[in-house]
């Protein structure tokens, strides 16, 4: 298995693991519960770059050529900057006004998205991601990695905190309340 940037061609690959990890907020974003349209949404976005879900704040694991993860990852610093044709697009296309509270800020790279392919979960595939990503930036970089996790998924939360992240708040997005974790150098 080996770990790398995105690439353009990674689009569909990226939408699918993207939507993965988002479940049910695409839904809210768009305003509609059409799976196709929401894959439409993601991939118009994760094909663009200067946004959030851009492939080019993605990292892509691949086993025997296949992508079998991917997470997006960002300078939380950025988010309004990063969000605005996130919102601008769903405005347009899906005649959507969204306020969204943001999910980070200045002094943290943010995980976004991280998806699994449902045949390859359980094996080890997201928590390789995970080491590489807090590697990456937290080891090399000396940057705090900082993401948002579901208050009702007492599994992911309990496999973040195993890695070492820490609690450093509560935020409500998209209707759900979800715990801030962060690991700093």
């Amino acid at each position: 298995m080996t770990i790398r940037k995105a690439h353009i061609e990674d689009a569909p690959a990226i939408t699918t693991y993207i939507l993965l990890a988002m479940g049910d907020i695409i839904y809210q974003f768009i305003g509609e519960k059409d799976e196709n349209k929401a894959k439409e949404c993601m991939l118009h976005l994760v094909k663009q770059s200067g946004n959030q879900y851009s492939y080019t704040n993605c990292w892509v694991l691949e086993d025997e050529g296949e992508i079998i993860a991917a997470a997006c990852v960002y300078d939380g610093a950025k988010i309004r900057m990063l969000r605005a044709p996130v919102l601008a697009y769903l405005r347009n296309e899906f005649n959507r006004t969204l306020t969204v509270q943001d999910e980070t800020g200045e002094g943290e790279f943010y995980l976004d998205c991280l998806g699994v392919d449902p045949n390859h979960q359980g094996k080890g595939a997201g928590s390789k991601m995970l080491l590489f990503l807090i590697e990456e930036y937290v080891n090399k970089q000396h940057l705090a990695l900082g993401l948002l996790v579901d208050e009702n998924n007492p599994d992911a939360k309990r496999l973040y905190l195993k890695l070492g992240f820490e609690v450093v708040g509560c935020k409500t997005f998209a209707g759900k309340k979800m715990v801030h974790l962060q690991l700093s150098p």
